[in-house]
């Protein structure tokens, strides 16, 4: 038993370690210092390192979560939503609201770089992409999204960031800016 909520209470502060640089790297970039990192999770500097023993394990761990989250995200709205245009459209508006712009911006290139370098976050990226690719394609061959977008297009318009001023509602205010942006990759045939 002791055993089990040790590797619970593990697993926690790694999930918290993890969470936590996703957020600080997102505002700050990759050079934020580890215990700001471990600070911010609610755990020390050596729970930390026993984790991950360098900077580099921090960020492809990061890494890996960003990657797997936008494959989550993509594969839950192609599965759930009634069609690929729909699924797109929740897609483009999770991104938005997860600030996936403002990470991609933050981190790079340096964590484009350690991606490519890293065979399970390349296989994750791969994921994203291929996922991305089949829903263009679905959507084209439904005749929804205009013939001239391809999934690199659709991968731009992911990190999309949107600016909303402290007194707007920002759900509101991202659903209205990715409206417009659908709106403008639409086939002239489904308005």
């Amino acid at each position: 038993m002791a055993a089990e909520t040790l590797r619970a209470d593990a697993r926690s502060n790694r999930d918290q370690i993890v969470a936590a640089a996703l957020i600080l790297f997102r505002d700050k970039g990759i050079d934020v210092s580890m215990k700001e990192v471990a600070d911010h999770a609610g755990v020390g500097v050596g729970t930390l390192y026993r984790r991950f023993p360098d900077r580099d394990a921090l960020i492809s761990a990061a890494a890996h979560a960003y990657l797997t989250d936008l494959a989550d995200r993509c594969a839950a709205a192609a599965r759930e939503e009634r069609d690929a245009w729909s699924a797109l459209g929740r897609f483009l508006r999770e991104c938005a609201l997860a600030d996936v712009g403002a990470f991609a911006s933050s981190v790079e290139p340096a964590l484009h770089t350690r991606i490519q370098a890293d065979p399970v976050s390349t296989q994750v990226r791969a994921t994203v992409t291929d996922s991305i690719a089949r829903l263009v394609t679905r959507a084209h061959d439904d005749g929804t999204l205009r013939s001239d977008v391809d999934a690199a297009d659709i991968a731009r318009l992911m990190t999309v960031q949107i600016y909303t001023r402290p007194t707007e509602d920002r759900t509101v205010a991202v659903g209205r800016v990715v409206d417009l942006l659908l709106d403008g990759i639409r086939s002239a045939a489904h308005p």
